[in-house]
């Protein structure tokens, strides 16, 4: 048992019943009354998500969720396909599982499947991944790194703001939680 207060994003806790995965939650304090935590969850039974004010003081059963390691292979559409790395055994799953990640996923990245009973909750990316450029504006004469940040857009298809002096061609790191360019990557 965990306070709430404990919860974290990525958790799975037993909420009426149903063990439900931690998309989202803030803490919140009330007027006249106690805190709380506005969350936002999915059931890991059903898949649907629900939002739901915990109050700060309750307890909640924690699940532990078995911990996988897999290498991204490709996708085909809204399919993509891992292979568990001692078992070689290959997993198709779809976006909603993948989240956010396949904006970032360049074959043969490891990454870490967060499963339920054999069910897969989610897929944890690494932090950062580097990432070519192949096609952003031109590099604006004199700019420097606190002058105005261009987009480019990168070998998977996501589009990263960069600072002016990066170019088509260059490998950059960018940050998989939040989109955000970290640094270039000598080659």
């Amino acid at each position: 048992m965990i306070k709430a207060t404990e919860m974290k994003k990525g958790m799975v806790v037993v909420v009426d019943g149903n063990p439900c995965f931690v998309l989202e939650y803030q803490h919140v304090k009330l007027g006249k009354g106690g805190a709380v935590l506005q969350t936002k969850l999915k059931n890991v039974e059903d898949g649907t998500i629900v939002t739901k004010r915990i109050r700060s003081e309750e307890s909640l059963e924690q699940v532990f969720v078995d911990k996988q390691k897999y290498e991204y292979l490709y996708s085909n559409g809204d399919e993509h396909v891992f292979m568990h790395k001692e078992t070689y055994e290959q997993i198709t799953l779809n976006t909603d599982a993948f989240g956010d990640g396949h904006k970032y996923a360049k074959p043969n990245i490891d990454v870490e499947i967060h499963t339920l009973n054999g069910k897969p909750l989610e897929v944890v990316m690494p932090n950062s991944v580097e990432l070519e450029i192949v096609d952003t504006p031109p590099a604006i004469k004199g700019a420097t790194a606190t002058n105005q940040y261009k987009k480019a857009t990168m070998e998977t298809g996501v589009i990263v703001s960069v600072p002016p002096f990066v170019e088509n061609g260059e490998l950059i790191r960018v940050d998989t939680r939040t989109g955000e360019y970290l640094e270039r990557v000598k080659k």
